[in-house]
């Protein structure tokens, strides 16, 4: 088991919670308006919807792998191209983050929690995303694949849950920060970039 490989996926898996994107913006305002309570159960449904994700990949690409270990390879190859095209779209974008609540309608614990959990099964990219993620970080040569993706699964919901949380904690104060300081929209942009194209290259140099 290869222990650097997962503090990889850790310290990847937390920058991206940590970048902003429609997820963790989408926390922020549900806590913002509604309360801390409102985005941890939006939460509790984005990471659900997650391990449907992950159940998809463990079963779907472990298969794949076993019949074809060139397919590895080939999965390796399209994860970098998509993590490359991923840091080229936040390239094209505004550096303004737009965190607006003046039309949020409010909604109670339950859904809140379905159109979370919603949000994310039905939304293809998060798939794809998956897809391109995960198998880079395998980090056994012996243990079931099927087994490495839930635990690498695990860990991501964990990680994300830990910092989404955090998000929803704090919304009052990271709202008025984003709102006084002009320039964390430029400096998230570019983290944003940079971890996917560090994602991308580890993709491409890893030997695992």
């Amino acid at each position: 088991m290869d222990y650097d490989i997962l503090l990889a996926f850790v310290l990847a898996t937390a920058a991206l919670a940590i970048s902003p994107g429609p997820d963790n913006i989408f926390v922020l305002i549900q806590s913002m308006v509604h309360g801390k309570k409102y985005g941890i159960a939006t939460i509790a449904g984005l990471m659900t919807g997650c391990l449907v994700h992950a159940t998809l990949l463990a079963f779907g690409v472990s298969a794949l792998i076993k019949q074809n270990p060139n397919v590895y390879f080939s999965i390796k190859i399209f994860g970098a191209l998509y993590m490359f095209y991923l840091a080229f779209k936040v390239l094209r974008r505004s550096d303004e983050l737009n965190i607006s609540n003046g039309h949020t309608e409010k909604k109670s614990l339950t859904a809140l929690y379905r159109k979370g959990f919603i949000m994310n099964v039905l939304n293809p990219k998060v798939t794809i995303f998956f897809l391109a993620f995960f198998p880079g970080f395998l980090f056994s040569h012996f243990l079931n694949i099927i087994i490495q993706f839930y635990v690498l699964a695990t860990i991501f919901i964990l990680v994300s849950s830990i910092i989404f949380i955090a998000i929803a904690i704090l919304a009052g104060s990271i709202s008025k920060y984003i709102r006084e300081n002009g320039q964390l929209g430029k400096i998230l942009k570019w983290l944003q970039i940079v971890v996917f194209v560090a994602i991308a290259v580890y993709l491409l140099v890893s030997d695992n």
